[in-house]
C-alpha cells in the first residue's frame, strides 16, 4: 500500500517536472516548423526581410559579414558566402539558411550570444523559399542598415598607422583602437568614445560601435584620426580625448589620409555598387571644404595627397584611379588599366610617378593575383606592370623618398618592389596565418607596420624587412611561430 501510494505520488511529480523543463527553451535542441494560417504567397519585402533585419544584419550586413554572408539586400542573400549558396529555390529544407537556424546542421544560427528565431519566423523563411524564394517586387527604398557591436570574437585589424616620430605604432583591431610603444611593444592605451553605445543604448567600450576601417596621425604626430562605419573621429592622441566627429558619410570610411603640412583630412569610402564618396575636411574646425560628388562609381578604397598638397589621388572598386584638384575638387585625369578592383594608391615623392596595388581577374590560363601597377602622372600613361602571384594586394606605401614601395598582400605576406624598373626587393619577414587588410609605413621608410585577420600587428624593419616586434592588446596571446 505505501508503495503503491509512493509510485502515485512520483507520477504526480513527474509531469510537473517535465512542464519546467520544457518551459525552458534548449538553445541547442532543433526546431520545428509550425502550421501558418496564410493563403496568399510571401513576399520577400514584407515577410523575410524584417526576419533577417532584426535577428541576422548585426552579423552579416554593412562592414561585418560573418563567414562572408551578407543579408542586407535579396542580391546579396541569394549569392551566398564561403559556405555555399544560402538559398535552394523551391527547396527550403535543403537550404543552409534553413538548416543552421533550425539547428539541424552547424553553426547554429544566430550564436547562442544572440536572440534565435521563432519557429514561426523560420517556418515564414522555409514558406517563401518552398514558393521559389521571389525576389522583392518594384523600385522601393533600400533598407537602413542596423549596425551594432561585432561579436567579441570579430578582431580582425583593418588599419595600422605610425607616428611620424616612429615612437608608437596605432591599431584598429575589431571596433578597438590600441595604442603601442613601436620599440617595447609595450601597450599604451585604448581610445574609448564615452557615449557609445548600441542602438538599444546599451553602453559600448570601444571606439567605434562597428569596425575600426581606417587610420592616419598627423604630419605633427599630436592627433589620431579614425575612420568607422558613416563616421571619422579626430582624437587628440595626448589626452586620448575626442576632438571632433565627422559625419554625413554613407558608409565605411575606408581610407584616410592627411594633406602633407597637416591641415586638411581626405576620406574615401561609399556603399558597395553606388557612388563612391570622397571628402576633404578642414582639420582646426571639421568642416567639409571639398565633396566631390560621381568621383567613382563604386566604393573608394584608396586616396593619396601629391607632394605638394594640390592633388589628390584615388582608387576604388570602379577598376581607375583618378586625380583631382585642390581646393576646387575638379577632376584632372583618370589611369585605366586595372581589370578589378584597385585597393590603394600611392605618390612618390618627387610627384612625377603613382603607383596603385589590386587584383587582377582570373583568366582562361591563370588564377586571379594581385598587380602593382605604375603611372607616369604627367603623360597619364602606364609605365610598367609588376604582379604578385597569389593574392591582391590590399595596402601599398611608398618608403620615404626612395622609388621603392611596401605592399600587403592578400595571402599573408607584405613585399617590397622597386618601381623604376619592377624589380622584387624581398618580403617581410614573419609573414601572418590570414588576409592581411593593413599597412603602414613611417614618413622616412624605416618602420613598416602590417595588421590582418589574425587580430595582431607586426612591425618590421623597413631597411632589411626584419620582424622588430609583434603587437598584441593586453591579454590575448600572441601568435605560435
Amino acid at each position: 500500500m505505501y508503495r503503491s501510494l509512493l509510485t502515485l505520488g512520483l507520477l504526480a511529480f513527474v509531469p510537473a517536472l517535465v512542464l519546467t523543463q520544457e518551459e525552458k527553451p534548449n538553445p541547442n535542441k532543433p526546431l520545428d516548423f509550425v502550421k501558418l494560417d496564410r493563403k496568399d504567397p510571401m513576399v520577400y519585402e514584407k515577410d523575410v526581410e524584417p526576419i533577417l533585419v532584426k535577428k541576422c544584419l548585426v552579423c552579416h550586413s554593412g562592414p561585418v559579414k560573418e563567414a562572408k554572408l551578407d543579408l542586407a539586400t535579396y542580391e546579396a542573400l541569394m549569392k551566398g558566402g564561403k559556405r555555399g549558396k544560402s538559398v535552394i529555390p523551391g527547396k527550403g529544407e535543403e537550404s543552409l539558411i534553413i538548416k543552421l537556424c533550425s539547428r539541424n546542421a552547424k553553426p547554429h544560427m544566430p550564436p547562442k550570444s544572440e536572440e534565435p528565431l521563432s519557429a514561426k519566423e523560420l517556418t515564414i523563411i522555409k514558406v517563401w523559399i518552398d514558393e521559389g524564394a521571389k525576389a522583392p517586387s518594384g523600385i522601393r527604398e533600400k533598407p537602413k542598415a542596423i549596425v551594432g557591436a561585432p561579436p567579441a570574437q570579430v578582431t580582425p585589424v583593418r588599419a595600422v598607422a605610425i607616428t611620424p616620430d616612429k615612437n608608437q605604432v596605432a591599431a584598429g583591431r575589431g571596433n578597438q583602437i590600441h595604442l603601442f610603444e613601436a620599440n617595447s611593444g609595450n601597450h599604451v592605451k585604448a581610445l574609448i568614445d564615452p557615449g557609445l553605445t548600441t542602438p538599444d543604448k546599451k553602453p559600448v567600450q570601444a571606439a567605434h560601435l562597428s569596425l575600426v576601417e581606417s587610420l592616419a596621425f598627423s604630419p605633427d604626430g599630436k592627433l589620431l584620426v579614425s575612420g568607422g562605419y558613416q563616421e571619422a573621429i579626430i582624437w587628440d592622441l595626448g589626452s586620448g580625448a575626442i576632438k571632433q566627429k565627422l559625419t554625413g558619410f554613407a558608409d565605411r570610411v575606408v581610407t584616410i589620409v592627411f594633406s602633407p603640412d597637416g591641415k586638411l583630412i581626405a576620406t574615401g569610402g561609399g556603399a558597395p555598387t553606388e557612388d563612391g564618396e570622397i571628402k576633404v575636411f578642414e582639420v582646426e574646425t571639421g568642416k567639409l571644404v571639398v565633396d566631390i560628388k560621381n568621383g567613382h562609381s563604386d566604393t573608394v578604397y584608396g586616396a593619396c595627397f601629391s607632394p605638394d598638397g594640390t592633388k589628390l589621388a584615388t582608387c576604388g572598386a570602379d577598376k581607375f584611379v583618378k586625380v583631382f584638384e585642390l581646393p576646387s575638387g575638379k577632376f584632372i585625369k583618370s589611369f585605366e588599366g586595372h581589370t578589378h578592383h584597385v585597393m590603394d594608391v600611392g605618390w612618390k615623392s618627387d610627384g612625377k610617378l603613382l603607383a596603385s596595388g589590386g587584383a587582377e581577374l582570373p583568366t582562361a590560363t591563370a588564377p586571379s593575383k594581385g598587380v602593382i601597377k605604375v603611372w607616369d602622372f604627367e603623360k597619364g600613361e602606364q609605365v610598367r606592370t609588376i604582379n604578385t602571384p597569389t593574392k591582391p594586394v590590399s595596402r601599398l606605401r611608398f618608403l620615404g623618398k626612395t622609388s621603392v614601395i611596401v605592399v600587403s598582400i592578400g595571402d599573408g605576406s607584405a613585399a617590397r618592389f622597386n618601381v623604376d624598373n619592377g624589380g622584387a626587393q624581398g618580403n617581410l619577414a614573419g609573414a601572418a596565418s590570414d588576409y592581411l587588410h593593413a599597412l603602414d609605413a613611417s614618413p622616412d621608410g624605416t618602420l613598416i607596420a602590417a595588421g590582418g585577420e589574425e587580430g595582431v600587428v607586426r612591425v618590421y624593419n623597413g631597411a632589411n624587412g626584419q620582424l622588430v616586434k609583434t603587437l598584441t592588446p593586453p591579454g590575448v596571446e600572441q601568435p605560435k611561430k
